[in-house]
Parts: structure tokens; sequence; C-alpha cells
């Protein structure tokens, strides 16, 4: 049985800022991807989570999960996992000569998906249905997924031997990918300091990771948010952003309206999580670059002279007019 709501809006927000402060107990100076993990939770969408090895990915997730009342599963991405190994199959009982289903990893409120793209795209499609659906079809039968449900993808953008680059499809079905970067001298310093301090990444409650929010906090909170107003204004400037990437000289794909929708989606969030009941221009700027870089294609010719998806959005903001 889930729990009771939260009474208040306002609670929910202090239970999303807690959970950034006990996330913090284990991850350092990743503030960005922490906000983009609560943005995807009240959006109700995914996150694809990009940075070489060792930079606190796997255990960015892993302390989300410590850091929730709810239940968490982790899959290793390798060449030889099946579509069955994910989503669960169906298995015979020879007592009593009839086949159940044996559900999979999948079923579960947050999937952590490392290393997707160690995984052949037979296995990667095995979580389309899931991600866009919340739903997994074995037999012809439809199984729903708990809720929340949220995946969060890792994969490592310098080692492409042995990987299998995700389709626009399923990037598609990401609503947020999130760079995670190399840390300051001074965070770096920090972690060693951790470290030396005792912290062992593989027992967070000895870190001191306590549950900071749980369903019922992300049902108010995802009902504020929904009551967070747009301005036709702010609208209008979504799409024209949008529909500029279409145009621009160094991409052969633009953002889709999916992309235009997730763009308002996530500003929408970002503005209740600042304390306001309405989204501002500021708020979109914020949320456009996890939220399109993944939506958009550069040219070949573009990308030899250097160009990247985040210097075609940031131009794109740059130019298109925004509203008084």
């Amino acid at each position: 049985m889930s729990a009771q709501p939260a009474e208040t809006p306002d609670s929910a927000r202090a239970s999303l800022e807690a959970l950034r402060t006990e996330i913090a107990k284990a991850v350092v100076g990743q503030d960005p991807a922490v906000t983009g993990l609560v943005v995807a939770l009240l959006c109700r969408g995914h996150v694809l989570l990009e940075g070489v090895p060792g930079v606190a990915k796997t255990l960015l997730v892993r302390a989300l999960a410590a850091s929730l009342e709810l239940d968490t599963k982790r899959v290793q991405f390798t060449p030889d996992l099946m579509p069955s190994d994910v989503t669960g199959s169906l298995v015979y009982d020879a007592r009593t000569a009839e086949f159940s289903f044996q559900p999979g990893p999948v079923f579960t409120n947050l999937l952590l998906a490392d290393e997707i793209n160690r995984t052949p795209p037979k296995t990667q499609a095995s979580l389309l249905e899931a991600m866009e659906e919340r739903q997994v079809t074995v037999d012809g039968t439809p199984r729903p997924l708990p809720d929340p449900f949220l995946v969060a993808a890792t994969q490592n953008p310098v080692e492409y031997e042995g990987t299998y680059p995700l389709p626009e499809a399923q990037l598609d079905r990401f609503l947020l990918k999130l760079t995670v970067p190399l840390p300051s001298r001074e965070d770096e310093i920090g972690v060693l300091t951790r470290h030396a301090e005792g912290f062992n990444p593989r027992d967070l409650h000895a870190a001191g990771l306590r549950p900071a929010a749980g369903p019922a906090d992300l049902e108010a909170a995802r009902a504020a948010v929904a009551k967070t107003s747009v301005s036709a204004e702010i609208t209008g400037y979504v799409v024209d952003i949008c529909r500029a990437t279409r145009e621009s000289p160094s991409l052969t794909l633009g953002v889709s309206p999916r992309g235009a929708t997730a763009l308002l989606s996530t500003a929408r969030a970002w503005a209740w999580l600042t304390g306001r009941d309405y989204v501002t221009p500021d708020d979109v700027k914020a949320l456009a670059l996890p939220t399109l870089r993944h939506r958009i294609q550069l040219r070949p010719e573009a990308e030899m002279e250097g160009v990247t998806a985040d210097s075609v959005i940031t131009a794109t903001l740059a130019h298109v007019p925004v509203p008084r």
C-alpha cells in the first residue's frame, strides 16, 4: 500500500532538498547531476549519465536510491545480456505443468542500467517499451511496472571498443542527458579526504545516508509541478528554440516536438524546485542543454570542425529572442 501524500507542496519540496543533502554525503561536487536526477523524478522521465570512468556515475545513482524509500535494482549491461535478463520470462513449472512469469530486474522503482552501450541493440531495445509505456509485454500479456519508475543509465564517452551506440529512437526516450565531469581540484581533495577517513562507497549506510523522501513526497511534488503556470510567451519561446535547431546548418537532425514537450516539463519542474509557481525564460535556458543535447545530430563536417551539440544549443539560445 502506498504512503499517504505529503501534507503540503512545501514539505515535499523540503524533502527533495534534503535528498540533495543526503546524496552529498557520498558524492562530492556533482550538484548539477543530482539536480537533474531530481528533475527527472518530478517529470516521470529517465536519465542518461555520461562521463569517463571513475567520476562516480554509478555511485551517484546508488546514493539516490539509498536516499529514497524506493525499491532499486542494478543491471550490468554486457555483450551477452539477453532481453529476458532485463524484462523477465516465462518459466516452466514441472510440478504444475504450467508456465509462470518470472519478473526481471526492470520491475522496480529505480533501475540502474550500468554501461548501457555495452549490450547489443536487441537488448537495448528491450527497455524501449518499459521506458515509454511503463509496462512489459511477454507472451502477448502486458504487465505494468511500479510507479514511480525511473531508468538511470550510464555510459562511457571515450571507449568505443565493444560498445553499441544508442540509436536516436532510444536516446529520445531519455528525458535528460547529464554529463558527469571530472571534479575540480578542491572537490577531488574532498574525495580523497573522505576515503582517507574510511569512506566505503560500497557501504552507503555506514556513510550516514538515510531515506529523505519517498513515494508520498514525489506524488505531492508532481501534483504541485503540474499546477506550475506556463504563459503563452514561454510556450512560444520553447517552440522557437526547438524550431531553430531544425534550421541549424550544423545539424542533420533538430529537436522534435517530443523534445519541446520535454523542455517545457523540465523547466516547470525546475521553476517549482526553486520556489516559484510560474516558469521564466531563465528556467528554460537552465534546462535546455541537458534536455536537448541528445536529441540533435551533428553533420559530419561540423564534427570535424569541432562543433558540439552543446555549442549548437548554446548558440541557438543566444539567437532566439527572449520574451519579456
